[in-house]
């Protein structure tokens, strides 16, 4: 009976399996990578930086401008998540004294990705043989739009830019969902401050 029931159980077994596999795989599909890139002034001590506040100047309206004088659904996200980020990283909110001015700015752009492959379906690079007659095959350009958020850290007594934070991502809507917006500040804010991971090593 042992055998009978662990030879009726391998094929439930490996279903399981495979359908984690797959819905694995579909769930990292349909969440799009963030890039991001960062830059900062070298002569800078982060570690100084302990209050921050909202750049006086900054307009609050991120789709499409000028401000309106009210916030868009897309600034209460950025500036939600950037608050949420910034005191899990010990920094207190101070309008008063800060340390440092953060500014942001966001847009969504229409994009175009080319797919496919310069190779055809029997493993010729088109042009090379038989280009005559698959020349385009299996190739094509798909459309999609990319947020883009850009976070800006100015030292307030020197008043000048401290740091620069950038991420894109492919986005569903022609703004930045609230998981969007989540996704890709937190991607941001995990290169600050500058050296941090090296520091925990």
């Amino acid at each position: 009976m042992n055998r009978i029931s662990r030879f009726l159980t391998r094929p439930v077994a490996f279903s399981l399996l495979s359908l984690g596999v797959l819905l694995g795989a579909s769930s990292c599909a349909s969440t799009s990578r963030v890039g991001v890139t960062a830059d900062f002034d070298h002569s800078v001590n982060f570690r100084t930086y302990k209050t921050w506040a909202w750049y006086p100047t900054q307009p609050v309206d991120t789709e499409g401008g000028p401000a309106k004088g009210y916030e868009s659904f897309l600034d209460k996200r950025i500036r939600t998540a950037v608050e949420q980020q910034l005191a899990q990283k010990g920094l207190t909110y101070s309008e008063k004294n800060p340390d440092v001015y953060v500014a942001y700015s966001a847009r969504v752009e229409d994009k175009q990705r080319a797919t496919g492959s310069p190779y055809g379906p029997f493993g010729y690079p088109y042009g090379y043989s038989y280009g005559w007659y698959n020349r385009g095959f299996n190739q094509g350009v798909v459309d999609y739009k990319a947020g883009t958020v850009i976070l800006d850290f100015v030292d307030v007594k020197r008043k000048e830019l401290a740091w620069r934070g950038q991420g894109q991502a492919q986005v569903d809507q022609q703004t930045i969902s609230e998981a969007e917006v989540q996704r890709i500040v937190t991607s941001i804010l995990g290169n600050y401050p500058p050296g941090a991971e090296q520091a925990q090593r």
